[in-house]
């Protein structure tokens, strides 16, 4: 994929507007024999294009353009200006101040998909770092699980495997659950491609991926209640991982104030409690850890939440 250069005029910025045409799935190399799921993921696609786009024309307030994008789409959107914000940033070292317009008013119900957006670019330009964003430093992480999803949106399935084969560390780990997420979209939300994919994947990956599987599904959809229990079961010694990966969804989408109606049966189906409850454990997990910027924080949020969802299936 080519890339234009990051210019610092407003009339330069226009040309990194992305074609709608990238998220076509057959030109991706994704599953296309499932013409559903395809349709609903790729509609997701476009929608990030589309709040990429939004955010090129007017960067400084791209809020009132973001809400012309459908309520259940617009969370898509906002990881797409996220990544917009994240190019903006990374080019003028953080003088545009991009992430902080966007997580400002209206944003700040997205802030988790501004976040992983702000991580696509990180993976397309090949930069390690991680955005600094100390307004919310827990979640300055998820910018890794975008980076994980992008290196497979754009890489395929070799991407995957290629991250699974390395060296398990934490930023590691926050990487494979984007690469999970990824993998929903590049198997047409299949659950036996899913599963196959992953048992192929290096052992300490699978729970990762399982992990970001959990995410897609009950944020993006896409399935229904027989797809999601073969998921289950395919998890097997991983459900806790694809649960947690569950929980995090829904704490994004009950953050916005708009939840779909596969977000909520996911939830039921998956956790067996109602979006108010599941969001609510992503606060009580999270707590004292808020303050925190280190990576080993955040990988404990999420163990806390895999822990928190064992006692919650014994009693």
């Amino acid at each position: 994929m080519a890339w234009t250069p990051v210019s610092r005029t407003t009339e330069k910025r226009s040309l990194l507007r992305l074609p709608l045409s990238m998220a076509d799935f057959e030109k991706r190399g994704f599953r296309t024999d499932r013409p559903d799921g395809r349709a609903v993921l790729e509609l997701h696609a476009r929608s990030f294009l589309a709040g990429f786009n939004h955010a090129t024309a007017s960067w400084r307030d791209p809020h009132e353009a973001l809400a012309t994008v459908p309520d259940e789409e617009r969370g898509f959107a906002y990881e797409g200006a996220g990544m917009f914000a994240g190019i903006l940033d990374l080019a003028t070292a953080g003088r545009a101040r991009a992430l902080d317009r966007l997580l400002a008013g209206p944003g700040a119900a997205y802030t988790h998909l501004v976040h992983v957006g702000a991580g696509w670019f990180f993976t397309v330009a090949r930069v390690s770092a991680v955005p600094k964003l100390p307004s919310t430093p827990l979640l300055r992480w998820l910018a890794l699980d975008g980076s994980g999803f992008g290196e497979v949106y754009f890489g395929g399935l070799p991407a995957l495997y290629r991250r699974a084969r390395r060296k398990p560390s934490p930023r590691w780990e926050a990487r494979m659950a984007g690469c999970g997420r990824a993998l929903w979209f590049v198997e047409s939300a299949d659950a036996e491609g899913v599963a196959t994919v992953i048992r192929k994947a290096a052992q300490p990956a699978q729970p990762h991926l399982w992990a970001g599987v959990g995410l897609a599904l009950a944020y993006a959809g896409a399935t229904d209640d027989a797809g999601r229990d073969r998921l289950v079961d395919a998890a097997g010694p991983h459900r806790a991982h694809l649960s947690q990966g569950v929980v995090f969804a829904v704490g994004a989408r009950f953050r916005s104030g708009i939840v779909p109606a596969h977000t909520e049966r996911a939830c039921a189906q998956l956790l067996d409690v109602d979006v108010a409850q599941a969001a609510a454990w992503t606060d009580d997990t999270s707590t004292d850890l808020g303050g925190t910027s280190d990576v080993g924080s955040y990988l404990r949020w999420k163990a806390r939440l895999r822990a928190l969802i064992a006692r919650q299936s014994r009693t």
